[in-house]
């Protein structure tokens, strides 16, 4: 094992996640007016509303497949779901919905790039944000005929058992990914850096849409009328 190797894997994710977590808070509390995602969609509409919707769906799956994938222990679904199934179950539908996060996202890059009205009113970070989640796509994507050929789900408990160990602070052996394939690594490395990006980017918006599950959960709204204190119009005597 590399030096830069135990740095990546070793200390790097603890880098990213503080940086994600305090920058984001920091963000929220100094420059309000630009959280939000700056949609284009009064500009032009076009490919947006496909795109954007092929792009949701399929990242949203992603994130929480992943989420749910890595950080949920094997000892909580070992007895029903064996992980050469669960493996499968991941390629099968990461694959699905990765491949309609590629189209949604190709159509929203190209949208910025080739349609002159919104490439001059972008950022020049928006489309940086998107040729990086590009990639890190495209890299998932490749992942995949490694994930087949490691069906018997020996690797995603290396891989699992390294992102426990980072959300809940253990020690960390980065050694142990040394023997796994090199996209994985890739993939890794660049998804932490989209963490460490996340705050200085407009995907902090996707803080407000985890936030707006709050809504189901809210007391209505109560309206009262105004009393102002003055005099009610005198009686008329007939």
């Amino acid at each position: 094992m590399t030096p830069l190797h135990g740095f990546l894997f070793g200390v790097y994710p603890y880098i990213c996640l503080t940086v994600f977590l305090l920058g984001s808070l920091i963000r929220f509390d100094r420059d309000q007016y630009t959280w939000k995602s700056d949609s284009s969609q009064l500009l032009r509409s076009g490919l947006l509303r496909w795109g954007s919707n092929l792009f949701h769906v399929g990242i949203l799956f992603l994130f929480f497949g992943h989420l749910l994938g890595l950080l949920t222990p094997h000892a909580f679904y070992s007895h029903f779901l064996e992980a050469p199934v669960k493996q499968k179950i991941a390629i099968y539908s990461g694959g699905a919905f990765g491949v309609l996060c590629f189209i949604g996202l190709s159509m929203l890059i190209y949208r910025r790039v080739f349609d002159p009205r919104i490439r001059y009113t972008s950022h020049r970070t928006d489309l940086a944000i998107l040729v990086i989640l590009w990639a890190q796509l495209v890299i998932g994507l490749i992942t995949l005929p490694f994930s087949w050929a490691h069906s018997d789900g020996s690797v995603m408990l290396i891989l699992a058992d390294w992102a426990q160990r980072i959300l809940t602070l253990r020690a960390v052996n980065a050694e142990a990914l040394a023997a796994v394939p090199w996209p994985y690594l890739f993939h890794i490395v660049l998804g932490m850096t989209i963490f460490l990006l996340f705050p200085f980017s407009r995907l902090v918006h996707v803080w407000s849409g985890f936030a707006s599950v709050g809504y189901l959960f809210r007391p209505y709204q109560v309206v009262r009328s105004r009393r102002l204190g003055l005099p009610g119009k005198p009686s008329v005597n007939r």
